[in-house]
């Protein structure tokens, strides 16, 4: 048996900024003349985004406030080193977790004691005991849970979990599984004036999801049950997409090669991984693209022949929420299932490698054959 989707929860913080707002603040504390104003608050707006999240608001009612990140002193002031950037991390994130995990047990009407793995995905944090002990004693899962910790593998990880998921409710069909990501971005915005970094801190955003799940049968008529998991490596992309551990927070390269990337590599992969089911693209019903930014999503549409209303949803979480690494694929999962989105459903994400990650969900595999992943 696989994995099939009983719930989903997610969470955002309770105070957010628009985004002429966030630019404004980000001014501050990345540029040091009028022209460096101009062109942020302009790659601001070419985000789409209206609105983000951050847990570092809860602190001031939702007013924009320098309290963590304080006006730079000196010229190479980088703001909180990662020791205290961790230190919010860890007073946060269990928090955040349990309210996503609260939400998908409570669709799946599953009590915590019924769980019986599991999985944990952040790229944002870390600490020990983690997010894993503070969900389990929390909603009272069971002390024998098995546990898995996905972490560092960026946009991509939600997918990278429902993979593991799938793997154990093959192994056990009476398994019910547990998946929460929780990813507090905007703890590593960056200072000073860096295109690649300013591009970073004009995406990301806070935010939580969980997903309950099992390998029984299920009697929903729309059954978003996992029929495939695939990956793809593309080839002299290593240095397109990075996320590595600095002194003063974690330090993302988001190259204006990505894009390019998955116009040229994004097609020719999915189209012979369809194809070891018998399925082409044209019989794909939906789709949930990990809206990692506009020309992201443009570039995905432009490749599989698709439009933006194919990808309204994941648009409207960038547009709501902004880009929460992987955290953002349940919102848009979360949608598409609330829409009664049409069957079967690719799922995509991108992550540091340039990797691609997919999942294909479906009531029932209609076409027998093999993956080539």
């Amino acid at each position: 048996m696989s994995f099939q989707i009983t719930g989903i929860g997610t969470q955002a913080p309770s105070y957010s900024l628009d985004q002429a707002e966030t630019a404004r603040v980000a001014s501050r504390l990345c540029c040091t003349s009028d022209e460096q104003e101009r062109l942020l608050s302009v790659l601001s707006r070419r985000t789409r985004i209206k609105r983000r999240s951050s847990v570092l608001l809860e602190e001031s009612g939702g007013v924009a406030t320098h309290d963590f990140f304080r006006l730079p002193g000196t010229s190479d002031d980088r703001g909180p080193g990662t020791k205290d950037r961790m230190g919010k991390f860890e007073e946060y994130a269990g928090k955040m977790g349990l309210e996503a995990c609260r939400k998908a047990l409570r669709a799946a009407q599953l009590t915590g004691d019924r769980v019986t793995h599991l999985i944990t995905v952040s790229c944002t944090g870390f600490y020990a005991p983690g997010i894993d002990y503070e969900v389990i004693t929390g909603l009272g899962l069971p002390p024998s849970v098995e546990r898995t910790q996905i972490g560092f593998m960026g946009c991509q990880a939600a997918l990278n979990a429902l993979r593991v998921a799938s793997s154990l409710c093959g192994a056990n069909g009476n398994a019910q599984v547990l998946i929460c990501s929780v990813e507090l971005c905007s703890l590593h915005f960056q200072y000073g004036w860096d295109p690649d970094r300013i591009v970073s801190n004009s995406l990301f955003a806070d935010g939580a999801g969980a997903i309950v799940g099992t390998g029984g049968s299920g009697d929903n008529s729309n059954c978003w049950r996992i029929l495939a998991n695939g990956s793809y490596l593309v080839p002299d992309s290593a240095d397109a997409m990075t996320w590595k551990i600095g002194d003063h927070g974690f330090d993302m390269t988001l190259s204006a090669r990505v894009p390019d990337l998955i116009d040229r590599h994004l097609a020719d992969w999915l189209d012979q991984w369809l194809a070891g089911f018998g399925l082409t693209r044209s019989e794909i019903g939906s789709w949930a693209i990990h809206p990692g930014g506009p020309r992201i999503l443009v570039a995905a549409e432009r490749a599989l022949g698709i439009t933006s209303g194919d990808t309204q949803v994941s648009r409207n979480v960038l547009t709501n929420f902004g880009n929460m690494s992987s955290a953002t694929m349940f919102f848009v999962l979360e949608e598409l299932i609330r829409k009664e989105a049409r069957l079967p459903c690719v799922a995509l994400g991108f992550g540091p490698g340039l990797t691609i990650e997919a999942v294909l969900f479906g009531e029932e595999m209609s076409k027998q054959g093999t993956a080539r992943d």
